[in-house]
């Protein structure tokens, strides 16, 4: 029996979006992604999976997104800060008004929660 308050995170029979960035935002290469999103909900609040092959893109965001690495490598980079470099196992937050770029160096899979 499914419950209607717990929902398990994952991409077993759910055909995943497909996209990438915008040609406005893309920095290098060619980076296409996959999402297979497990909640979406009419107040703003987005839980699932993404991925994206290699490539680099500038990133601004307006929302909160919490992200856990669970392979690849990528490299978030704040406009005027520092250059992190996250890989599997690694947590954060992005809050509202993070701008910088986003390169993933080998295919990024990420579980994400967004909060808008």
């Amino acid at each position: 029996m499914l419950s209607a308050h717990y929902l398990t995170i994952s991409i077993d029979g759910v055909e995943p979006e497909s996209g990438a960035p915008a040609l406005d935002r893309l920095i290098s290469g060619d980076p296409k992604f996959r999402t297979w999103n497990a909640e979406e909900r009419d107040d703003g609040l987005y839980a699932g999976i993404w991925e994206s092959t290699p490539g680099k893109w500038r990133i601004v965001y307006d929302e909160w997104e919490f992200c856990h690495i669970l392979s690849g490598v990528s490299v978030i980079a704040e406009d005027g800060g520092q250059a992190r470099t996250v890989k599997s196992g690694d947590s954060f937050v992005l809050r509202p008004g993070f701008k910088g770029s986003w390169e993933v160096l080998e295919t990024t899979r990420k579980e994400y929660v967004i909060k808008l």
